[in-house]
């Protein structure tokens, strides 16, 4: 590596600054996916981005792409960054800190001379965000790879009602190329996706290390519309052995599939549980036993088999639940999704730099879902950096300390210099 070489940190903190005051809702960050928060964010990188003199082009669903260019532009390139929307009234740095570790990476290599052998480019990717906006999962990504089918193009915003495919054309791309199923990212024109990102849970700030690497994306299997039905009586005339409460086989079905996943993890199996929605339905009242609940249930591995090992649980458990209390369990339709594995050369290659310059590092999967997944299952070689952060994230209070954010550009500078000689 270079000795001059080191990424623009004042740079993205500049870019950072300006989306945060751009897109400021009065509570926290608001970018709807194909709306006017996230057009303002793509303007915004646009503008830093044509300013170090990086190739801007656009593709037919709207991600925006800004590349230095090789020696070889017969190489296929590599490509970095990640999406630039938000949640309503999220953070600032949820997405967009991979945007700005791009621009500041290719800003250093721009200030050094560096010439890299294949083209480097900083990826600003649509609608990363998209379960807070539409329901389905990275429409931007997918729709550069050609992944994003047809009807999807059909589902609604929630905020709006609108189409995906309205909202895009909205904005000036185009949703029938979608429907031909063009892929404007080739697997043989791509060598590699590299994805920086905030952690977005405790572990590295509970640590002490400010940088992680990823080794795999989640799988997943969910319950969006579970109801447990039982019988409505009155609260105060109904002895206990008389009852069919839905809300007591709610609650007891959650803390036993807790204690069932307490079990698992002292296996060493990594996983998380979460319910999501558990609630009586609006019918309930007072001095009602509850006739109804209802749940919503995500269940999440890089192992999709301990998915299915506490779902084999949880089935164990309505059957015996339903018997003893004498209630109904529908589960309703289950949605998932495949983990996606970074490549062990990336990760790898991620570790090696971390280690030439000093920055303490760990291996860690994600907990969230990430584009780097929709480039793995695409079959091009996938990679991703975490940069501890502090309070969470899709909230006004997320953070990211700026010394940590330049350490893991560091790491995917170093990375990036030789990967692309």
């Amino acid at each position: 590596m270079r000795p001059n070489l080191s990424p623009d940190i004042a740079l993205a903190e500049r870019f950072l600054a300006d989306l945060a005051a751009r897109t400021h809702d009065g509570v926290g960050i608001t970018r709807e996916a194909y709306g006017p928060g996230e057009r303002i964010a793509h303007a915004l990188f646009r503008s830093h981005a044509a300013s170090l003199g990086l190739a801007l082009s656009t593709d037919h669903v709207g991600n925006l792409y800004a590349t230095l260019a090789g020696t070889d532009r017969s190489l296929p390139a590599i490509i970095i960054g990640s999406h630039l929307d938000s949640v309503p009234r999220g953070g600032n740095y949820d997405g967009a800190a991979g945007v700005a570790a791009g621009l500041a990476v290719l800003a250093g290599f721009v200030r050094a001379g560096f010439a890299p052998a294949r083209d480097l480019t900083v990826m600003a990717i649509r609608a990363e965000e998209a379960g807070a906006w539409f329901p389905t999962s990275y429409p931007g990504s997918r729709g550069a790879l050609g992944l994003l089918r047809a009807e999807e193009l059909d589902i609604r915003r929630r905020d709006s009602g609108r189409s995906l495919a309205e909202h895009m054309a909205e904005e000036g791309f185009d949703p029938e190329a979608v429907r031909g199923g063009r892929a404007h990212l080739a697997r043989d024109r791509v060598a590699a996706f590299v994805e920086l990102h905030i952690e977005q849970g405790p572990v590295l700030e509970a640590e002490g290390i400010p940088v992680g690497i990823v080794t795999g994306i989640p799988g997943s299997r969910r319950l969006r519309s579970a109801r447990v039905f039982g019988r409505y009586d009155h609260s105060g005339a109904t002895p206990r052995r008389y009852r069919a409460d839905a809300a007591i086989a709610a609650a007891e079905l959650a803390y036993r599939l807790d204690l069932a996943w307490e079990r698992m993890e002292q296996e060493g199996k990594e996983l998380v549980c979460t319910f999501c929605v558990l609630a009586t339905a609006p019918e309930a009242g007072f001095t009602k036993i509850a006739g109804e609940a209802r749940f919503e249930l995500d269940v999440r591995s890089v192992e999709l088999a301990h998915c299915d090992a506490l779902f084999a649980e949880l089935h164990a458990l309505v059957a015996e639940i339903e018997t003893r209390r004498k209630v109904r369990f529908e589960l309703g339709a289950e949605t998932g999704s495949r983990p996606a594995l970074m490549d062990p050369a990336i990760r790898a290659g991620l570790a090696r730099a971390a280690e030439r310059l000093g920055i303490p590092h760990r291996m860690m999967p994600s907990g969230g879902g990430h584009d780097a997944a929709a480039f793995a299952s695409a079959g091009i070689p996938a990679g991703m950096l975490f940069v501890r952060n502090q309070n969470g994230s899709h909230n006004p209070d997320e953070a990211m300390r700026m010394e940590d954010f330049a350490q893991a550009c560091a790491v995917l500078q170093a990375w990036l210099a030789e990967a692309a000689a």
